[in-house]
């Protein structure tokens, strides 16, 4: 997932979780497309749509923050080891540590169906509007700009096979009635894969259930909830059988959702300078409310990293909030933080590096055995693994040497289309992109996924690339990228059923061409 289902306190996957409002789904940040007044900055925040469609919980409050500045100096390589992970994430909690020079841009919806939406701390000053929901509003600010904002129902955005990535981990709730009062029945102690492993009947596709995981829930069978298996399912024909079925799982489901399109002058005084702008979302629920009952009140009793810095204890109006869920980069969340509820920190998630490599090593150790036994190169080191091991590290130094490579090589572009201005913008790598946990958007490029991210990248395909060694040649000669798994001739080839890329390549709906961009509610 992006951020779906998480944190855990308003996980709905539970059986008993019901869906929340305060369940954040997707950031994206991406360039306008319209410059004939300048750059332009687009971001969109969507969430739960409950109670309804187009339909707001007077009890949120949602935060849109951001901060610019410019892009960092080409440097050479630095040594691939701890000591340089220590000094960027040493350089990181210097610039994000409480997030005081964040911009914020905070809205809350009435009972009479009007969204008030308040700008604090622009270079214009801050300043509050009321705007209808459902409808565009061009919003009035300081030296003549304006802001366009919706702020309503949408189709949702995302297009992901969630039952199929739910496989891979052997995640039990996605297929079984699991309560969140039983963590050890979450993730099941089966090597994660990407292929299906030979006897796990718990997770592997049973035709006489087709639809398990999609809609379909069982009681969970008595355990033990381990594998004992040594290699890969095939079919008669020698064909691995894929935990991927390439379906939508988001297909005809709607969000709510602040979408915002503003001059790159409304946030920086210095637009030729700062050609960075990092945008991060959260979710705050009424603490009278009584709702989101597993996060407390107050967070020091839910050992929260940054508990004594909480802007509750300055802030007037957040007093009476508690901060539930963020989202900044597509599965930093529920992939690498998985859903914990006291890791919900945005811009301040470097307390979270060392789990970070930690799980990656876990993860690699699942998917990288399944990449090598499809004939591509893995930027894990396996040891030679001949299937999907389950390991869980102790620690990020013991984890670290496995995970090197998936940590600190360049993910590579498909072409150079995205950096639009042929400035020779150097490739991101995955400590960069997930530490802080913010959608980075570079004005310079298109704002496609990892320079931000826009609505038609299949970010789900591109998080799997990670595992793809991008400093090799691949199949033809030819580096892997962040688009390879979407290249249909990859699964033609491939020893698997069935050929098809892991997730959907193109969303349910068309998006639009102009403002607010995410297309209509079903």
């Amino acid at each position: 997932m992006a951020d779906h289902n998480d944190p855990n306190a308003v996980n709905s996957i539970f059986s008993d979780i019901d869906p929340s409002a305060a369940d954040v789904y997707d950031m994206f940040g991406f360039p306008g497309p319209d410059e004939s007044q300048g750059d332009r900055v687009v971001v969109a925040l969507t969430f739960a749509s409950v109670p309804d469609t187009g339909v707001f919980d007077t009890d949120m409050l949602y935060r849109l923050r951001m901060y610019s500045h410019p892009r960092a100096a080409v440097t050479g390589d630095e040594s691939r080891d701890l000591d340089t992970l220590r000094r960027y994430i040493d350089g990181v909690r210097g610039t994000y540590f409480g997030a005081e020079s964040a911009m914020e841009i905070r809205m809350t919806v009435d009972d009479r169906g009007q969204a008030t939406v308040t700008f604090h701390d622009f270079p214009g000053g801050s300043f509050s509007a009321t705007v209808p929901v459902g409808e565009v509003t061009a919003i009035p600010a300081a030296d003549g700009l304006s802001v366009d904002a919706f702020i309503g129902g949408r189709d949702d955005a995302f297009f992901n096979d969630l039952p199929g990535f739910f496989r891979s981990i052997n995640y039990a709730p996605q297929f079984y009635h699991v309560p969140s009062t039983r963590p050890d029945l979450r993730e099941l102690p089966i090597p994660k894969t990407l292929l299906e492993l030979e006897g796990n009947d718990l997770f592997n596709y049973n035709p006489a259930i087709p639809d398990l995981g999609w809609g379909v829930k069982l009681d969970l069978p008595p355990g033990p909830y381990t594998w004992s298996g040594n290699s890969f399912k095939k079919d008669a024909a020698g064909n691995y059988r894929f935990v991927y079925d390439g379906r939508d799982a988001r297909a005809g489901q709607n969000v709510n959702a602040i979408i915002l399109e503003m001059p790159l002058r409304f946030i920086t005084r210095r637009p030729e300078v700062d050609r960075i702008v990092d945008i991060w979302g959260e979710s705050w629920v009424r603490k009278a409310s009584h709702k989101v009952p597993e996060i407390p009140d107050h967070p020091i009793w839910h050992e929260h990293p940054l508990a004594f810095l909480s802007p509750d204890h300055r802030d007037k109006q957040l007093d009476g909030y508690k901060l539930v869920d963020t989202v900044g980069q597509p599965f930093a969340d529920a992939g690498l933080s998985e859903r914990e509820n006291n890791r919900q920190l945005g811009a301040n998630n470097f307390w979270l590096a060392p789990h970070f490599v930690k799980r990656l090593a876990h993860l690699g150790w699942g998917f990288g055995p399944s990449i090598t036994a499809l004939g591509l190169r893995c930027s894990f080191d396996t040891g030679g693994a001949p299937v999907s091991v389950h390991r869980v590290y102790r620690t990020a130094v013991e984890a670290f040497p496995r995970a090197r490579k998936v940590i600190f090589q360049r993910l590579n572009m498909p072409d150079d289309s995205w950096d639009r201005r042929k400035l020779g913008i150097p490739l991101r790598r995955p400590f960069e992109i997930f530490v802080p946990n913010v959608c980075a958007l570079d004005m310079d490029t298109t704002g496609t996924w990892p320079f931000g991210r826009r609505l038609e990248d299949q970010v789900a395909n591109r998080f799997l690339s990670l595992f793809l060694d991008m400093e090799s040649a691949g199949a033809g000669g030819a580096a892997y990228h962040v688009e390879t798994l979407s290249d249909q001739a990859l699964w033609d080839a491939a020893p698997i059923v069935p050929k098809t890329s892991p997730n959907p390549l193109k969303n349910d709906k068309d998006f639009l061409p102009h403002f607010p961009y995410l297309a209509e509610p079903w």
